[in-house]
């Protein structure tokens, strides 16, 4: 990374758990993963654009999910 932002988050103690042993099945550390994961799922969290892909992210369907790109 180029800069570094130092982010305070509270997590639910179950979260936290099932992140840490995510973390340590993949051999990073807690924050390498969470860098990682956030990476991944930001491209289909809906209503954000991937300013990278040059189109919308697929809008949600009830719950929250990312559905189908739109037609």
């Amino acid at each position: 990374m180029d800069s570094d932002i130092r982010l305070t988050l509270r997590l639910p103690v179950d979260l936290h758990t099932r992140l840490t042993l995510h973390a340590k099945r993949e051999r990073r550390s807690l924050n390498a993963d969470l860098v990682y994961l956030l990476e991944c799922a930001l491209p289909t969290v809906a209503g954000v654009a991937d300013p990278t892909a040059g189109e919308p992210a697929a809008p949600a369907r009830p719950g929250g999910r990312p559905g189908p790109p739109v037609a």
